[in-house]
């Protein structure tokens, strides 16, 4: 059995909707979240009033991080099935990463009104707590947990750090070597001890913690960046180096890597390289302008003065009563022999300190930056995943096997900001199995049952490339017809050598063709809406071919009128032809007509719901007129139906 049928023959899918489920459960468990939806999707329209698929169907959408499309399948289900605590777990994280914390706490809240001793949820709601700032709440679900499991070092742990969010180290320092009394071989509970001792400034306590935490295999870069700091303020520079070094391989994306390395080689005399280090950690994080202050220092030993200046202008920026950034601004000035403008930086300095009683302000803190706890922010993913995909019935090996192109988390693989493109009549078409649009209409089901073209025609959004003998046969059949047409010219033969002309792309004589075939039909004939169709298109694949060539620069309004009118009047004859509001809609689009455009989207995706391209191109059009909600809807949508790239932009404009 092939994917496709296991996926999309109804037969199949009304014989055992249980072992479509299973199925889709496997696509999850091995990450396939894009075909898995469409498993999912496929016993919703057979049972809709299950609420399992949409809650499977809720979580790959996590998967892909489709949080407004994970959060309409999760009501769905709690629609279905309110009693259900793992739905409400389910729908408090997607509250939590839509960043509404107080729903986030309600729905953990209920999950634990139906399974009480669960302590997950417990935790979940104790860490939504402390991130609302109900420190008192937080530290209650936690003491609750503690006088169950008194033992339980990860709750130790969180008291910790819920302890530190509420500024209160001892008792910090209390939780955390509770934590490490319960699990000596954890090296997150001796990390965050560590981390917590060196902020009360007990060093030989912090080093010997952050060591144990590193003996017992951290991967967390900040252990490293703690112990280099305090190497640093120790002296040992190279037990710094080494730990900033090793920071860096675990975490190249961390600022406070580079900086602090950057600080050490300061230190030592090493400019050329703490410039280095300075600018990749401004670069990682741009906002943090109070690098700028130790990095115009590094300038000034180097003796790059309007470098000096361009910095401190930032930091006077940020922070309007730093006086440091005055005086340094000042003595650059100085040195590059811009006397006056010195005199004004040191001026303002002094007005400022004449009134440093009177002003309250922040102050940057330029020194080295201690790593404060680990990522606290937990993604709960593959948790979903993993827990959804249990008991997975075993399915053949067949259909295990999963496309590459959609596998894993297909949000994070760039996709261009462009349209789908429109949909033409072909022989030839690319698999879109996975899209759930409905490339059928029975014109084109007439023209195929009566067999007057050499092959089944096909509706596509996406042909195949054609080779060299593909070309070959495509001509002779132009040759072949046209002495058909010599001997006797009727609209079928028009209409089919037009087919060819387009296929080898001679879009002109495939356009002549179409209008001869026109005028030798009538409005009964199925010729006359498919040749109506096809001329359209191919005007506007010409336009594309004069405009990539250079044939022909600028577009009038007239090239687009002709082919509006050519699709106006094919929804005339059949009113049900999605496929034409859609590419209308394309057009309008070419012509920025946006309101009009997505009107027309609108009534393609009336006659077909399923008309994933119209979603997707409906959605990039509400987010360019500035509508994200409504586009972000419809993205959700186009992923949905197949559309698996409408998830990395999803990612990206959210």
């Amino acid at each position: 059995m092939s994917l496709s049928v296991a996926v999309f023959t109804p037969a199949y899918a009304q014989l055992n909707t249980d072992r479509i489920t299973a199925i889709g459960r496997n696509a999850l468990y091995f990450e396939d979240y894009v075909l898995s939806i469409q498993y999912f999707n496929q016993v919703i329209r057979l049972k809709p009033y299950l609420a399992e698929p949409y809650f499977y169907r809720s979580i790959a959408k996590i998967q892909l991080e489709d949080y407004q499309g994970a959060l309409r399948d999760c009501n769905a289900a709690i629609d279905r099935n309110p009693f259900s605590p793992g739905y409400y777990y389910t729908r408090g994280y997607i509250y939590r990463q839509l960043g509404e914390l107080e729903k986030a706490e309600a729905d953990y809240s209920e999950a634990l009104h139906f399974s009480p001793d669960n302590r997950t949820y417990m935790l979940l709601r104790a860490d939504t707590r402390a991130e609302m700032k109900h420190y008192e709440d937080a530290l209650s679900d936690i003491e609750q947990m503690l006088r169950r499991e008194p033992h339980a070092a990860s709750v130790w742990t969180e008291k910790g750090r819920v302890c530190i969010l509420k500024k209160d180290t001892l008792c910090a320092v209390e939780a955390f070597e509770r934590a490490t009394e319960y699990d000596k071989f954890n090296p997150a509970a001796w990390s965050a001890l560590g981390v917590t001792n060196l902020m009360l400034k007990h060093e030989d306590q912090a080093y010997a913690q952050l060591t144990q935490a590193i003996n017992l295999g951290s991967k967390w870069a900040g252990d490293y960046i703690n112990r280099g700091i305090i190497h640093y303020h120790r002296h040992n520079y190279r037990g710094a180096l080494s730990d900033y070094e090793q920071a860096v391989k675990i975490s190249p994306r961390d600022a406070d890597c580079y900086y602090n390395r950057a600080m050490m080689r300061q230190e030592v005399g090493d400019y050329n390289r703490a410039l280095e280090d300075f600018n990749t950690a401004i670069s990682l994080a741009p906002e943090r302008t109070e690098m700028r202050y130790q990095r115009g220092l590094v300038y000034m030993q180097l003796k790059q003065w309007r470098e000096v200046v361009r910095d401190m202008d930032s930091l006077i920026a940020r922070y309007p009563y730093f006086l440091p950034a005055y005086y340094m601004a000042a003595q650059a000035q100085t040195k590059s022999g811009n006397t006056k403008a010195a005199f004004v930086y040191r001026q303002k300095a002094y007005d400022l300190e004449q009134r440093k009683d009177e002003i309250q302000s922040s102050q940057p803190n330029t020194d080295t930056r201690i790593a404060e706890a680990q990522p606290q922010k937990k993604d709960h993913r593959k948790e979903f995943s993993a827990s959804t995909a249990q008991n997975q019935t075993e399915v053949p090996e067949e259909e295990q096997k999963y496309d590459s192109k959609t596998r894993g988390s297909v949000q994070k693989r760039y996709q261009d900001v462009v349209n789908e493109p429109n949909i033409v009549v072909s022989y030839y078409s690319q698999d879109l199995s996975l899209r759930r649009t409905n490339y059928y209409h029975p014109i084109i089901e007439r023209i195929n049952h009566a067999q007057i073209f050499p092959a089944a025609l096909k509706l596509t959004a996406q042909e195949l490339a054609l080779t060299a003998e593909m070309v070959d046969f495509h001509f002779s059949e132009i040759t072949r017809l046209s002495k058909l047409i010599d001997e006797s010219p009727n609209p079928i033969l028009f209409m089919a050598r037009a087919m060819e002309f387009a296929i080898v792309q001679d879009y002109t004589s495939a356009i002549d063709d179409c209008t001869r075939a026109l005028t030798l039909s009538d409005n009964s004939s199925p010729i006359t809406p498919l040749a109506t169709f096809c001329r359209a298109n191919w005007r506007y694949r010409l336009l594309e071919y004069q405009r990539t060539t250079g044939e022909q620069v600028v577009t009038t309004s007239m090239d687009f009128d002709i082919m509006l009118r050519d699709y106006d009047q094919l929804i005339k004859l059949q009113p049900d032809f999605s496929f034409a509001f859609y590419n209308k809609a394309n057009i309008l689009c070419a012509q920025k007509e946006w309101k009009d455009a997505i009107s027309h989207y609108t009534k393609a995706i009336s006659v077909d719901p399923d008309f994933a391209e119209a979603y997707f191109n409906r959605g990039l059009t509400y987010i360019y007129i500035g509508e994200n909600d409504k586009g972000l809807s419809d993205l959700s949508k186009a992923g949905e139906l197949g559309i698996y790239q409408a998830y990395n932009l999803i990612s990206r404009f959210k």
